[in-house]
């Protein structure tokens, strides 16, 4: 088996930040001991270095290996320097046992929009070109809109284009962050899974902190949603070769439907990811 735990928008340094979330994420990971830890970027709040700095210490405490995109918190203020000098390059290509992950960096400098770029499309395609039995793309911007969070304007710029990759390439898997939704979406074989924040408070609706748990086992990916300090609850099971979808369930977001005049109200715009 391969066990993935699958971290996201930590935002060290930022208001909502809770430093004893994090602690006990990390905890509950060494206890886990999976095979790798991926984080999906925003690791920090603006990029500065001494918020760098603070996340070296945190992640220090990591035993196994960890892999890291940034986000887009991360690229402001040159911060994607600090990112290289801490965890090496944006780009790469990893195998784990029968599971391949390639991580990109989906961040523009300065801006919460996102985009893989075209003078990218040829390496995402031949590092996915491989008989690896679970092909995974780690990316911090979503590729298509998540529930409960507003008016849709971070996706990847060219999600379209990185989808038609993807699904070309045999891909069964993406993770992602940015949103600090945990959800799973479906699409033909591919399923697109959003980790959550797993230790900022900055949440919508109903939400609390979390991060996942993807396991490989004898032809099966599970996805197991665990909150610090709360017990796992599994929300997708599938088989990634045929795309047979064994379970999928969520809680809902909102405690209460939204009024039906809701959607006539003008509120100010939310502060993005």
């Amino acid at each position: 088996m391969v066990t993935i735990a699958h971290i996201s928008d930590p935002h060290v340094g930022s208001p909502h930040f809770v430093p004893n979330l994090l602690d006990r994420m990390l905890t509950e990971i060494d206890e886990l001991a999976p095979d790798v830890v991926l984080c999906t970027g925003d690791i920090t709040d603006n990029g500065l270095a001494g918020e760098y700095k603070a996340a070296v210490g945190y992640f220090s405490q990591i035993r196994q290996p960890l892999f890291m995109v940034p986000g887009n918190h991360d690229s402001r203020n040159v911060g994607y320097v600090h990112f290289e000098r801490a965890w090496g390059p944006r780009y790469w290509v990893h195998d784990v046992g029968p599971v391949r992950i390639v991580g990109a960096d989906s961040s523009e400098p300065d801006l919460n929009e996102g985009k893989l770029g075209r003078e990218h499309y040829a390496w995402l395609r031949e590092s996915f070109d491989c008989p690896a039995e679970l092909k995974i793309f780690a990316v911090h911007h979503h590729l298509i809109p998540l529930p409960g969070t507003g008016r849709e304007r971070s996706t990847m710029q060219d999600a379209g284009d990185v989808l038609e990759l993807l699904l070309g390439a045999g891909v069964q898997l993406v993770l992602n962050g940015h949103k600090h939704v945990p959800h799973v979406w479906r699409l033909e074989h591919l399923y697109i899974a959003n980790a959550g924040t797993c230790s900022s408070l900055k949440l919508r609706g109903d939400g609390k902190p979390s991060y996942a748990i993807v396991e490989y086992s004898q032809g099966q990916v599970r996805i197991h949603r665990k909150a610090p300090f709360g017990e796992a609850a599994l929300i997708a099971h599938w088989n990634p070769r045929t795309g047979e979808q064994y379970r999928r369930e969520f809680e809902p977001l909102f405690s209460a439907p939204f009024p039906p005049d809701s959607a006539d109200v003008t509120t100010p715009a939310a502060e993005p990811a």
